[in-house]
C-alpha cells in the first residue's frame, strides 16, 4: 500500500505539472498573439498632394492595390510635400506621406522613417516665349507660377529663383500649381510655370502635349546641382516625346529629385512590407528618367531607413508573403511568432510526457496489484478467513486483468499480474484445505 501511495502521489504531481505548463503555454501564446504581435490595421492613411499631381495619381494606384488585399488606404489631399512632412510629424492619425527628397533632414529621427524613394521628380519649367535663353534670369518680368504654399514645387522654385537673383517677395511669383497653373500658363495669365512632378502628373502631361507651351532648357544645371546637393542633372534627348514632330526640338537639360515615402516609426511591419511590394509593382517599370527595377530605391539619407524596408531591399518580401495571400501570410506569421515562446514552455512537458504516459498505463495494472496486496495481507494476518469470498475477489481481479486495455508494450505486465493472482489463489486454496481437513490437491481453478 505504501508503494502504491507513492506512485499515486507521483501521478498527481505529474498531471498537475502538465496542466500548469499547458495553461501557461496557452496564456503566453494568447499574450504574444494579441499584443506583442498585433494584427495589421484595416485602415491606413496616406498624404498625397493636390488634384492633378503625380502624388494623387500614384496614390490612386496604391489604393486599388491595397483594396485587393482587404485594407482601406485612405488618401488625404494636401498642397504637397512641405505640408505632408509637417502633418505626419504632428498628427498621429497619419501613417504614410509622399515627400519630395531633400526636404526632410532628420537622420536621427525617432518618430519618422523612410521607405525609400519611389520615383523620379524632375523640375519642369514651362514657358510661352520661344526665345527664352535658358537662364532663369531671362524670366524676369514674367509672372511665374511657383506652386501652392506647402508644396515641394514652391520650396524648390523659391530656392532656385533666389539663387538666380530674383526677389522672392515679388508679386510676379504666383502661388498656384497643378492643373490650375497649366491653365493659367496656356491662357497667358502667367508667362512661366514650375512643376516638380513625375512626367505622369496630369498637368505635366498636358503641357508636354500642348503646342502653345515649351519646355525650358535650363542652363548652368551643374552649378545648381553643386549648390543644391539633393538634386541631380537630367537630360531629355531630342525627339523623345515625338520622333515625327521632333519634340523636343533639342536636348533639354533639367534638374530633378525623387519622391520619398515617409512612414511613422510605429507603423505595422506588415503594412510596410505590403506598401513596398505595391510600390515595386507601380514604380518598377521603365519611364523617361528611370530603368526597369530602378525604383523603389534608397536615395536619400534625410530620414532613417525603416528596418523592415532594409530587409525588403536586402532580401525581398517576407517569405510567407511571396507565396501566400497577404491576409493568410500575416496570420501565419503571427501564429509562428506567438508559438515560439509557447513551445519553449512546452519542452519540459514533452520531456515528462513519456514517463507520464508509462505511469498512466501501468497505473491501470498497479491498481489491481494494490487490491491483490491488500487481500494477501488480510489473509496472512488471519483478519479474513472467508476463503470463498477471498477466492471470489481474486477471480474478480483476474477477470479485470483479462479484460484490461493497455498498449501492446505493457501486456507483459498483465500476464505477470495474472501469475501473481494464481500464486495467491493457490495459497488460499491450500489454507482452506488444511482448515477443512481436505486432501492437498490442485484446485481446478489453479
Amino acid at each position: 500500500m505504501k508503494a502504491l501511495d507513492t506512485r499515486n502521489l507521483f501521478g498527481r504531481r505529474a498531471w498537475l505539472l502538465a496542466l500548469v505548463i499547458i495553461a501557461a503555454s496557452i496564456a503566453l501564446f494568447l499574450l504574444v498573439f494579441g499584443s506583442l504581435r498585433p494584427a495589421p490595421p484595416k485602415r491606413v492613411t496616406l498624404l498625397t498632394g493636390s488634384e492633378g499631381g503625380a502624388y494623387r495619381v500614384f496614390g490612386d494606384r496604391y489604393q486599388r492595390a491595397f483594396r485587393e488585399q482587404g485594407i482601406i488606404l485612405e488618401l488625404l489631399e494636401t498642397s504637397g510635400s512641405v505640408e505632408n512632412l509637417r502633418r505626419i510629424k504632428t498628427d498621429p492619425a497619419i501613417d504614410l506621406a509622399l515627400v519630395q527628397s531633400g526636404i526632410a533632414n532628420e537622420p536621427d529621427s525617432e518618430d519618422l522613417v523612410q521607405l525609400g524613394s519611389m520615383f523620379p521628380e524632375p523640375l519642369w519649367i514651362f514657358h510661352r516665349d520661344a526665345d527664352a535663353t535658358g537662364r532663369l534670369d531671362s524670366l524676369a518680368g514674367d509672372r511665374i507660377a511657383i506652386g501652392p504654399p506647402g508644396s515641394g514645387t514652391q520650396l524648390m522654385a523659391l530656392q532656385m529663383l533666389a539663387a538666380s537673383g530674383f526677389d522672392i517677395s515679388s508679386d510676379a511669383l504666383v502661388a498656384v500649381g497643378g492643373l490650375e497653373a497649366a491653365r493659367q500658363l496656356r491662357n497667358g495669365e502667367v508667362g512661366a510655370a514650375f512643376f516638380v512632378a513625375s512626367n505622369r502628373a496630369p498637368a505635366v502631361r498636358e503641357l508636354l502635349d500642348a503646342s502653345d507651351t515649351r519646355l525650358f532648357d535650363l542652363e548652368l544645371v551643374d552649378a545648381y546641382q553643386a549648390r543644391f546637393r539633393h538634386l541631380e542633372v537630367l537630360r531629355l534627348p531630342k525627339g523623345t516625346l515625338d520622333l515625327v514632330a521632333l519634340r523636343p526640338s533639342r536636348d533639354i537639360h533639367l534638374l530633378g529629385t525623387s519622391a520619398m515615402l515617409v512612414a511613422r516609426a510605429d507603423l505595422h511591419p506588415a503594412i510596410i512590407s505590403l506598401m513596398l511590394q505595391v510600390a515595386r509593382e507601380v514604380h518598377g517599370e521603365t519611364d523617361l528618367f528611370q530603368k526597369r527595377g530602378e525604383f523603389p530605391a534608397v536615395r536619400d539619407d534625410g530620414l532613417p531607413l525603416s528596418p523592415q524596408a532594409q530587409r525588403f531591399y536586402d532580401s525581398g518580401p517576407p517569405f510567407l508573403q511571396r507565396y501566400l495571400p497577404f491576409w493568410l501570410a500575416v496570420v501565419l506569421d503571427r501564429l509562428i511568432v506567438a508559438l515560439l515562446p509557447a513551445l519553449a514552455l512546452l519542452i519540459p512537458l514533452m520531456r515528462i510526457a513519456p514517463p507520464l504516459y508509462a505511469w498512466r498505463m501501468r497505473a491501470r495494472i498497479y491498481r489491481r496489484y494494490g487490491e491483490l496486496k491488500f487481500l494477501e495481507e488480510r489473509f496472512r494476518s488471519g483478519a479474513d478467513r472467508d476463503f470463498d469470498q477471498l477466492l471470489a475477489r481474486l477471480d474478480a481481479i483476474e477477470e479485470a486483468a483479462n479484460h484490461g486495455k493497455v498498449p501492446l508494450a505493457f501486456t507483459n505486465e498483465l500476464y505477470t499480474l495474472r501469475e501473481h493472482v494464481l500464486l495467491v489463489r493457490q495459497e488460499v486454496i491450500r489454507a482452506r484445505r488444511r482448515t477443512q481437513g481436505e486432501p492437498q490437491q490442485q484446485d481446478a481453478r489453479a
